[in-house]
């Protein structure tokens, strides 16, 4: 599972747990993919592929996560090195997680407007990897082999709803990184399935 694209379950659990840290402490961290990406395989397999509820649990074991500067991303996966600060000093803790409901946007959205939601997602078609702005509504199909972090939703001055996703691609890459995808699409999948595979994080 989600193995194509590597290390995104982390980058899509880290953006969750930020959001959620964000909305309970009041003050936004930089948190550590490459702790994930090292520390949790017992539970995923680097870069080689994960899901963000074994990230969770990863964090939850752990009693945290450390912060981007204490535990750089390397773009490979490295041998674990967390030091005792690290350790003794988390940057974020979360009690647990909640699965959202599957196949059911409206159970996204009720997720989605208290807190940023981990979702899986097919990135891989040439429409999704080249977008480069609006309200994506296709070409894709429910192959989860990517996963975002669904931040938020709107509706367009035409009408047309809309999540807005945070991807892990860099910012040269859609808006700014981001993409609003469309809501409320006929298949109760989700445009690109993403509502079929839904986590999130509790403070």
């Amino acid at each position: 599972f989600l193995n194509r694209t590597g290390g995104c379950w982390a980058f899509s659990a880290v953006a969750a747990v930020e959001g959620i840290t964000k909305i309970a402490k009041g003050k936004l961290v930089t948190l550590s993919e490459q702790q994930l990406l090292d520390c949790a395989t017992d539970y995923n397999q680097g870069c080689g592929g994960g899901i963000m509820s074994k990230a969770f649990e990863y964090i939850i074991k752990n009693q945290g996560i450390t912060t981007e500067d204490n535990y750089p991303y390397q773009e490979s996966q490295q041998t674990c090195h967390l030091t005792t600060q690290s350790l003794a000093f988390p940057a974020a803790t979360i009690s647990g997680y909640e699965t959202v409901p599957m196949n059911n946007e409206q159970a996204l959205l009720k997720a989605v407007s208290q807190q940023p939601v981990s979702v899986g997602i097919e990135g891989t078609g040439a429409a999704f990897r080249h977008y480069s702005g609006g309200i994506f509504d296709g070409e894709c199909g429910t192959d989860l082999h990517h996963a975002v972090t669904i931040v938020g939703y709107g509706v367009s001055k035409e009408g047309t709803k809309y999540w807005v996703v945070k991807n892990s691609w860099g910012q040269t890459w859609g808006e700014d990184g981001y993409m609003r995808i469309k809501r409320d699409v006929d298949a109760p999948q989700g445009m690109c399935g993403l509502a079929m595979l839904a986590f999130y994080p509790l403070a």
